[in-house]
């Protein structure tokens, strides 16, 4: 089954082994990454390369996002109003839930540049 993709696969990234897919891989995980990576020539020149960069910063900002709900309230608690605080956390579980499948997806990829390919289970 060559068109199989494991679940969660990045819909922006074309299947592995099929025309586009090192290209589609490439821009989507630039796009996970701080614009000023695209200005290094061993990114664009290994996607292999692109991809542990491009993991460990959604790491690192996963991690980022946890430590920010942690800390929100009692760091915008009498700076801002209880709804404000609230909207915050919110937006902190969104990015973070988004963050962490953005992560998952990463590894997907990069498993997928370095030929590993995903086999379905019954």
């Amino acid at each position: 089954m060559p068109d199989a993709l494991p679940p969660g696969w990045p819909e922006q990234v074309h299947p592995p082994d099929s025309e586009g897919f090192e290209r589609t891989a490439v821009g989507w995980l630039f796009d996970l990454c701080p614009p000023d990576y695209r200005s290094h020539d061993v990114l664009r020149a290994h996607p292999v390369v692109l991809a542990r960069f491009a993991r460990e910063h959604v790491v690192a900002a996963v991690t980022a996002a946890r430590q920010g709900y942690r800390t929100a309230r009692a760091d915008l608690l009498g700076v801002v109003a209880p709804e404000v605080v609230d909207a915050a956390l919110g937006a902190y579980d969104r990015e973070g839930r988004r963050l962490a499948q953005a992560g998952r997806q990463v590894v997907m990829v990069e498993a997928a540049l370095r030929g590993e390919r995903w086999v379905p289970r019954l």
